[in-house]
């Protein structure tokens, strides 16, 4: 799927042999010029292709956005218009990746891995705000740095609150310990296009990669780098990250697994192109 990929990475760079894998892709969210954003928002096509909302989100600390979001099985996309999300995140480039557990407390062994790979992570607790100013706990973080340019990734753990709470619309578990994506996200996308995202690929600054790598690593990923970045595999979804300078930096490319074969339709978004089809697979470039 990405062909410049010339050098596999071992021992510093990549998952210990026989490490089990902790984390895996869970979303990733990328910052547009408005109007792509409003263009998405607006589109009757992406409510037939994917299990599609547009929400705003109160969080920890009082922080909103709104986000646009596209739902699959286990995995999701999340984008904003500039302005939607406060701060540098909400800035034309900028980008970011969640890595989630499947099972309770694996958090607590990224966390050892982090530290035992010399990157001691801060920790954080997300909060939801359902609209009676009772914030319920979401979900446990881990990041590597609070100092980025345009991306940062991120582990996170689903909490038994929030699943417990009716307001979640979440399922119940299948299996002790039960914090996957499965049941994290509904199945409305049974009845859509869009089953899962095979690949996301976002261009970062030298910087954000490498404050991204030991997480990766962490999570069991196995890193493999060229010329021009880095790929991810094991994660469930192939991550590419390319290495750019500040200015060409963002959500560049996504690619969704279908839940049955279409014929090829192309769908223009904006800035942005979405191909759907031929077969069980969509394109997304932005």
């Amino acid at each position: 799927m990405i062909s410049a990929v010339l050098l596999v990475l071992t021992g510093a760079g990549s998952a210990q042999a026989g490490e089990r894998q902790l984390l895996y892709y869970n979303h990733s969210w990328g910052t547009l010029d408005r109007a792509t954003a409003d263009a998405i928002e607006h589109s009757a096509y992406l409510r037939e292709f994917a299990d599609f909302e547009v929400r705003t989100t109160t969080g920890a600390g009082g922080q909103v956005w709104t986000g646009r979001y596209l739902r699959g099985q286990e995995t999701y996309l999340e984008l904003f218009g500039v302005g939607d999300v406060g701060g540098q995140d909400g800035e034309l480039g900028s980008a970011g990746l969640g890595l989630s557990t499947e099972h309770d407390g694996d958090i607590d062994a990224v966390k050892s891995r982090l530290t035992a790979d010399g990157h001691p992570p801060t920790e954080f607790l997300q909060t939801r705000d359902f609209g009676d100013h009772q914030p319920v706990p979401w979900f446990d973080a881990l990041f590597v740095t609070d100092q980025y340019d345009r991306f940062g990734a991120w582990a996170m753990e689903y909490r038994d609150e929030y699943f417990a709470d009716p307001r979640s619309k979440t399922g119940p578990a299948q299996f002790p310990g039960d914090v996957s994506r499965d049941r994290y996200l509904p199945d409305a996308y049974q009845d859509k296009l869009m089953r899962n995202i095979g690949l996301v690929r976002i261009a970062v600054t030298a910087r954000d990669l490498a404050a991204t790598t030991p997480l990766l690593r962490a999570g069991g990923f196995a890193l493999r780098t060229d010329p021009g970045g880095v790929t991810a595999l094991k994660g469930g979804t192939v991550l590419r990250f390319d290495e750019v300078a500040m200015g060409q930096t963002g959500l560049k490319r996504v690619e969704f697994e279908l839940n049955h074969p279409v014929a090829r339709h192309v769908e223009q978004l904006g800035g942005s192109t979405l191909v759907v089809g031929p077969g069980k697979r969509a394109v997304w470039t932005f």
